[in-house]
């Protein structure tokens, strides 16, 4: 399905630039990259944050059938990584919305609701999800506001305007050590079972704070995918980026080029993708026979008119039998380098493989291979080069693209993290024409979490978001159904200190 207009149109209308001061300091970013090998795994991240951090209640109000409850703690990132996060957003905020009686008292479900891009504050999420909820399923919700948004927001940033590109690595290492903080606090007062949940940005760092916690957890992302890569390089979001400037930045400072792009590492590239079409299609190659047959048949027609390039094909076997041969030992045989993609399309005199020489290419059209080959790539086999190069695209080109792809993979894609504790508990959504976060070339959430349910709502990005609130809330409350059914019992990971002990690790830098 193409992507959404309206996603497109929606975002020409906003103002909003991101990253209009560039990367980031690069000693923070350098810092974000090492701390991310800890925070990934479960076994690591878990022990940062002790069971007895303390959340302070600030304020508690009654109604008549529900209790709203407001607290703050010290987001735990700035103990672990002094200075990273702006003075304004170390206090961590949060709303907690449940019912003045629970229909089970062994039974109090609790989300976390996750904020996307420019859900500022707690009503929207309040008003929209955590009320309904509360009415509908007796479940209690945790609105906890985001780094850089409402409460948190720097005093010269605008809106939702993030200065940086490191800004957003510092949002998700905030938001998955205070899930960490708010799932302690709530086993401490009872709660139980847990969930976290949010739309757009809101679902992927729900994914990325699920990972961490070691037992059984209720996982409701919606219109998010398995990175946030496609979204700032390929998705409407990347026509709010200034890449000419962040470009100049990249190569003035030796430091992103020279050091921190060798720390980052690009996951879904181009060439993957078309190793792994290579892969399939060479497995699924009796398939396409009869195509082939019909090929090569008008292929002989031709023959008899234009002598064309040959491909010597040893063996004794019958012709249908050679031509089978040939074409899967061509596909297995191609060797793929990912420095210098290039395909191999003719066997010289002496032995070496060469590239097609230009004034052979209407020749070399008749072959069958060529022929797949033009279908696999297009663009690349109509080149006049000596040689086939896949790389070498107008988008790509730019190094400073390709280093903002390797940093969100590094930071943000799901198989660099580890796999949730019960992937059963899991329902995403996504939307079919989404055009805010593109889902070609990325790993599928299937392949990276098996047993996750993925669900496709035909809609793009805007039109979900505005009209399905409802399916979004019956997806949490089913996967909470589903939770009833689970013992609560998960991996035996424990955080031997605590926050007295963190405190005094890490004195010298407060």
């Amino acid at each position: 399905m193409p992507p959404s207009k309206l996603d497109s149109l929606y975002r020409r209308m906003l103002i909003t630039r991101f990253f209009e001061k560039g990367w980031g300091k690069p000693e923070n970013l350098r810092r974000v990259f090492q701390f991310r090998k800890i925070i990934s795994s479960r076994e690591t991240c878990f022990k940062l944050v002790p069971r007895d951090y303390p959340v302070e209640i600030t304020k508690k109000e009654i109604y008549s059938e529900s209790t709203l409850i407001e607290g703050k703690f010290t987001t735990p990132l700035e103990l672990h990584l002094p200075g990273v996060v702006p003075k304004a957003a170390q206090n961590a905020y949060f709303q907690l919305l449940i019912p003045n009686k629970w229909v089970d008292e062994h039974h109090k479900p609790v989300c976390i609701h996750l904020a996307g891009t420019g859900d500022h504050f707690f009503w929207r999420r309040r008003n929209f999800i955590a009320k309904p909820l509360l009415k509908d399923a007796n479940i209690g919700s945790i609105i906890l506001e985001n780094p850089f948004y409402g409460l948190r927001k720097p005093d010269d940033q605008i809106r939702s305007n993030l200065h940086n590109v490191s800004d957003i690595f510092v949002m998700g290492g905030c938001l998955i050590l205070e899930c960490l903080v708010l799932l302690h606090w709530c086993e401490r007062n009872g709660f139980g079972p847990l969930g976290v949940t949010g739309l757009s940005m809101g679902g992927h760092m729900a994914s990325l704070a699920a990972t961490n916690w070691p037992k059984p957890l209720v996982l409701v992302p919606c219109l998010s995918w398995s990175t946030a890569s496609a979204v700032f390089t390929t998705g409407v979001m990347s026509q709010s980026i200034n890449w000419d400037m962040l470009e100049t930045q990249y190569y003035s400072d030796g430091m992103y080029r020279e050091r921190l792009s060798k720390m980052v590492t690009v996951i879904d590239d181009a060439f993957a993708a078309g190793q792994k079409f290579i892969q399939n299609f060479n497995q699924s190659l009796h398939e396409l026979r009869e195509d082939i047959s019909d090929t090569r048949q008008i292929q002989e027609l031709n023959d008899d008119t234009v002598v064309g390039d040959k491909y010597d094909v040893q063996g004794n076997s019958d012709k249908n039998d050679c031509n089978s041969i040939f074409l899967t030992k061509t596909i297995k045989n191609t060797k793929l380098d990912s420095d210098n993609l290039t395909l191999p399309l003719k066997e010289a005199p002496n032995g070496q493989k060469s590239a097609i020489p230009s004034d052979a290419t209407q020749n070399s059209t008749n072959s069958t291979l060529t022929k797949l080959m033009k279908l696999i790539l297009p663009a690349a086999a109509e080149s006049k080069n000596d040689k086939i190069d896949i790389t070498k695209t107008n988008w790509w080109e730019r190094e400073a693209l390709q280093f903002m792809r390797g940093m969100m993979d590094e930071c943000t894609h799901l198989k660099n993290f580890s796999k949730p504790y019960d992937t059963s508990l899991i329902i995403v959504v996504c939307a079919k024409d989404d055009a805010y976060v593109p889902r070609d070339g990325c790993s599928s959430l299937e392949d990276i979490w098996p047993g996750a349910e993925i669900r496709y709502l035909d809609a793009g990005h805007v039109s979900a978001y505005v009209l399905h609130q409802k399916l979004f809330r019956s997806c949490i409350k089913e996967a909470f159904d589903r939770a009833k059914k689970i013992r609560n019992i998960g991996e035996d990971l424990k955080c031997e200190m605590t926050y007295q002990q963190l405190l005094n690790k890490y004195a010298k830098n407060i």
